[in-house]
């Protein structure tokens, strides 16, 4: 698979769009116990029953592979082979799962009350769901939701419950296991567990991979699991992880089956039901540790509304179509299958095309609300520092614009044709009434004011730094639904920064800027390795077909009418970029030569909360710790900045003068010593 079949240059007004249909309806005029009562009879894998779990167990522990493994870590460690063999069968114990129908059906009717009571409707692709079906009888299946929401893995099952298709099995972590009572009845519907790092386990690792291949291979269910590896905090599609995916397709690359199907499934919410407590925890707040007595705690969300959910089963992706013309499958007949080894180049490169091509078909089929869009312009306008907000009517007005805009960039967007856009906006805004504010006709974020305007609480003790905690949690909550529409305004938004910051209006000096930015942000969004010019003639062309820019062979100019297409876009990145030149600022001033790695995000939060409240910097979503993350993985990335080994394990080496010049080439200092110490 080329990088350039990620990047299509078709009109993308005119994809043909799925029709939904709510599942919610069906139950709210039926009963409950009926549905969770009724027969259930699936289609299978070629008219495999299902396994059971001790039969699938015995299948893995008598596997060539596991039991070569098992021979391997006896000689080297010096234990009986009987021993290892013990340990093997415990971590099988501890990891599978054991299905039972009884339970799911207890899921089935306890979920429908649930989900009726927290949302207005759960929209799904009808065509995906035939789709989906078609793919389970000819091939072994593995599912990949996008994963944003607790939810998301309770979700999927019900909806394959509730169209009669086979149940997944399910890779979760291994803190639900905590979970007394509730972490069994995950077991029993289909989940199995797995440790979040396996370090140099290979035992472990051996038993996992022959475990997930097992089922593929015998077609037994269909195989799920969350590309990115975790939970969204951010609501961006994170950077995938491939050691599952390697997992998954390594059964076709060996000839142990003709082809697997991969189906990419996207899950979006109106609402977030955590989109504080993921604020909290990016700003530096322990998530409470998962267990039934917080559960039941949590019951209090039933009374909330959190509006429609959409999701939509993606195209079954063939992996022997991704192999054709990348993979040499012949490789694998120079050693016997069950000798473990680690992939090749090709493969890893392979691999890592194929996930990244996953994870933007997860992004273009994400359906967008019209919240999304508002919450992209209420954080600009916080941005420009009115305090006062947006009258409703001209948000209303620029909601309107970036509609049009968004759908000519090919976004997905839900937006209400039966309603009036006043009626759609104040809609929007009452189902988000958390995060914003309606004085005086006047839309802003509900952020606590500052100076003489503010009414003052005499029994508040809450000091400034509380407070700006305290504004960093809406705001990066309002992000997080911003985020939801970058993919779509990701690439113009490079072009339109390059533009921005381009020494001339030569294209030579417009992509040189427009590819330093992309490789800058590598780390942050989902961008295909390798796909540089893809990318800025993708940029190019929507920028030409809205009449932001003209493009010849020379040179790149905006039109007299793209200014304010060109000032959105660059609004929409420049959080990303003050935020990564906040942190060159902390790496040049604050960065002593004992800084470990571990020590890093709670040295440059304090940095910067230090900064915002001397009024240094505009964004207060550069206390993300999910920015501050993915920018030091970039700098580690560009050699600016290195891990040594000393007596500190993971010592960071700061290059200062590389640093320096990075911070200039994303658009000069941000913050001078003087400046901050005058400020101060």
């Amino acid at each position: 698979m080329a990088c350039g079949d990620v990047y299509s240059q078709r009109d993308p007004m005119l994809k043909k769009r799925d029709d939904f249909e709510d599942v919610l309806e069906e139950r709210r005029n039926s009963s409950d116990l009926r549905y969770a009562l009724r027969c259930y009879t699936p289609v299978l894998y070629k008219g495999v029953p299902p396994c059971k779990s001790s039969m699938l167990k015995s299948m893995v522990l008598q596997s060539d592979q596991l039991h070569y493994v098992i021979s391997q870590v006896s000689k080297e460690t010096g234990r009986k082979t009987d021993e290892v063999q013990e340990e093997a069968s415990a971590i099988l114990d501890e990891m599978a799962h054991c299905q039972q129908l009884s339970t799911v059906r207890f899921f089935a009717f306890t979920l429908s009350k649930v989900f009726k009571s927290l949302f207005r409707s759960i929209c799904v692709n009808e065509e995906g769901i035939q789709r989906l079906q078609q793919a389970i009888q000819e091939h072994p299946v593995v599912l990949l939701p996008s994963h944003r929401s607790y939810m998301d893995f309770l979700l999927m099952s019900y909806l394959l419950y509730t169209y009669d298709l086979t149940l997944p099995v399910i890779a979760a972590g291994m803190d639900f296991m905590g979970m007394k009572f509730v972490g069994e009845m995950l077991r029993m519907s289909g989940a199995f567990f797995i440790r979040r790092s396996f370090g140099g386990d290979k035992l472990y690792w051996a038993v996992f991979s022959e475990y997930v291949k097992t089922m593929l291979k015998n077609g037994f269910a269909p195989v799920e699991f969350f590309l990115e590896g975790t939970r969204s905090r951010t609501s961006k599609s994170l950077t995938p992880k491939l050691g599952l995916l390697n997992i998954a397709m390594d059964p076709f690359l060996k000839g142990e089956v003709f082809d697997v199907s991969v189906v990419p499934v996207s899950i979006s919410y109106e609402r977030i039901l955590e989109e504080t407590l993921y604020a909290r925890e990016l700003l530096g707040i322990p998530k409470p540790k998962e267990s039934t007595s917080g559960l039941f705690k949590a019951r209090k969300v039933l009374s909330e509304d959190y509006g429609s959910i959409h999701v939509y089963f993606g195209q079954p992706v063939s992996v022997r179509s991704l192999a054709e013309g990348r993979v040499n499958r012949r490789q694998f007949n120079l050693v016997p299958r069950h000798i473990p080894g680690k992939p090749g180049e090709d493969i890893h490169s392979f691999v890592n095309d194929s996930a990244y091509k996953l994870v933007r078909a997860q992004e273009e089929n994400m359906v967008l609300k019209p919240w999304v869009l508002l919450a992209s312009l209420l954080l600009q306008n916080q941005a420009a520092g009115p305090k006062e907000g947006l009258p409703l009517d001209e948000l209303t007005a620029q909601a309107v614009w970036l509609r049009d805009l968004s759908r000519q960039y090919g976004a997905f967007l839900h937006w209400p044709d039966q309603m009036t856009p006043s009626e759609v906006v104040s809609s929007s805004l009452s189902l988000h009434r958390g995060l914003v504010r309606i004085c005086e006709g006047k839309v802003q974020l509900a952020v606590e004011q500052e100076g003489p305007e503010a009414p003052e609480d005499p029994h508040s003790a809450a000091t400034p730094e509380e407070k700006l905690l305290n504004q960093a949690v809406i705001v990066l909550s309002c992000a997080s639904y911003r985020n939801q529409a970058l993919h779509v305004f990701l690439r113009p938004a490079l072009l339109a920064s390059a533009i921005h910051t381009a020494s001339s209006t030569q294209k030579q000096e417009v992509f040189n800027s427009f590819s330093f930015l992309r490789n800058m942000f590598s780390n942050e969004f989902i961008l295909c390795p390798g796909a540089t010019v893809q990318d800025f003639e993708e940029a190019s062309y929507l920028l030409v077909k809205t009449g932001a820019v003209q493009v010849s062979q020379q040179e790149v100019v905006v039109t007299e009418g793209g200014h304010r297409t060109l000032a959105f876009l660059i609004a929409m990145l420049d959080p990303f970029l003050q935020g990564y030149q906040v942190v060159c600022r902390f790496l040049c001033e604050e960065a002593t030569e004992t800084l470990t790695e571990k020590q890093f995000i709670p040295a440059v939060r304090k940095f910067i909360i230090k900064h915002l409240l001397a009024g240094g910097l505009r964004y207060a979503e550069v206390l993300s710790s999910d920015l501050q993350k993915n920018s030091l993985a970039a700098f580690l990335r560009l050699g600016a900045v290195q891990k040594i080994k000393g007596v500190h394990q993971g010592t960071l080496k700061v290059n200062k003068v590389m640093v320096n010049s990075l911070e200039d080439t994303l658009g000069g200092k941000l913050l001078t010593e003087k400046a901050v110490v005058a400020r101060l």
